[in-house]
């Protein structure tokens, strides 16, 4: 039996056609599926049952299903944990804003960029979603929202897994999601974050989707930089900022390089002058993050002088810097955390 939950309209109409059904009732099913929140064909009662027999005898929608859910205190975020049909899971987060709401989504179950900071690639990479496993995070979400008469205003895709490791399925969510027939996800909403796979971003450049990127950078030298993201070894910074260059050039939208802050390790005013000089004369900025404590890696966060002193440092010789505002602490919202805890627990 076929799922069809993740495909185009157009892909769609091409599967209906196998079995005499006419393109038109494409367009009603996606819209079930993607706006109305249907999770089985009986829900859609706008067509014939005799349709929606016939459907059912041909084709499955199968959306993922929450495992776990964890709310903040303050109510801003919330923290899901999907598990596919494959028993493999993902996390997702909303993070409301006075801007807007936003979703973190994951592209990966795990992740193999072994990053020292990050909890993701704890278990290591499992297997890559699936262009409608990515796309239904955020309609899961979507469809929460729309209970409270809200929306989903913006996307990040910056949750567990290395996004240009898994390209295709992760820019074909992406044009679903914008699809009017879908949730209408504007690509100037969609922030992408990489760890700096260089040919990814160098096709990402030519794709035609003015998404936002984001880099994540951490250490202003190949030395550090490889010691903390393994990646660094296939592709030095010298590199991942040339590609960089390039995107902000041919997109001509601004890059950021994300900077976790880490004690002793990253956070000095010799770290910061570096990373200034590294990025001067860039359409960048640059978004620092006080790390969020991951038990299993023994790293902890600066206190606030010394994140204050790296914020001034960058400030003073004029790069463009925000420090990232902190959410869902304690409800373990960065990466992996969730999944991890549970994986552990044999769950």
């Amino acid at each position: 039996m076929n799922n069809i939950f993740g495909l185009t309209k157009e892909a769609l109409a091409d599967a209906l056609k196998e079995y005499d059904i006419p393109r038109f009732r494409a367009d009603q099913i996606v819209r079930w599926m993607y706006q109305r929140g249907a999770a089985s064909f009986d829900a859609m009662d706008n067509l014939s049952k005799a349709l929606r027999t016939q459907l059912a005898e041909h084709f499955s929608i199968e959306r993922p299903k929450v495992i776990s859910r964890l709310h903040s205190a303050d109510g801003a975020t919330i923290k899901l944990l999907y598990e596919f049909t494959d028993g493999q899971t993902a996390e997702t987060v909303l993070m409301r804003h006075s801007y807007g709401n936003s979703v973190c989504v994951s592209t990966q179950a795990g992740c193999r960029m072994g990053c020292a900071f990050c909890a993701s690639t704890l278990h290591g990479l499992q297997r890559n979603l699936t262009a409608g496993e990515i796309a239904a995070q955020v309609i899961g979400m979507a469809d929460f929202l729309r209970q409270e008469g809200a929306r989903v205003d913006t996307i990040v895709v910056m949750g567990s897994g290395e996004p240009l490791e898994n390209y295709d399925n992760v820019t074909a969510a992406l044009r679903l999601l914008h699809e009017d027939y879908c949730i209408g996800l504007g690509y100037r909403g969609v922030t992408l974050s990489t760890s700096g796979i260089v040919p990814g971003i160098e096709r990402l450049a030519e794709e035609g989707i003015p998404i936002s990127l984001s880099i994540s950078l951490h250490a202003p030298t190949d030395a550090l930089r490889s010691e903390i993201m393994p990646v660094n070894r296939m592709y030095p910074l010298a590199d991942v900022l040339r590609a960089a260059r390039a995107y902000a050039e041919r997109t001509k939208r601004r890059v950021t390089y994300e900077y976790i802050l880490i004690r002793d390790l990253n956070d000095s005013v010799r770290e910061a002058e570096q990373l200034a000089k590294l990025l001067r004369g860039q359409l960048a900025s640059v978004n620092l993050i006080p790390i969020n404590p991951v038990a299993e890696r023994n790293l902890f966060r600066p206190d606030k002088a010394a994140i204050r002193r790296f914020q001034k440092t960058l400030e003073d010789r004029r790069i463009a810097v925000t420090l990232r505002r902190e959410m869902g602490t304690d409800i373990q919202a960065a990466c992996g955390q969730l999944r991890n805890r549970l994986m552990e627990a044999g769950l």
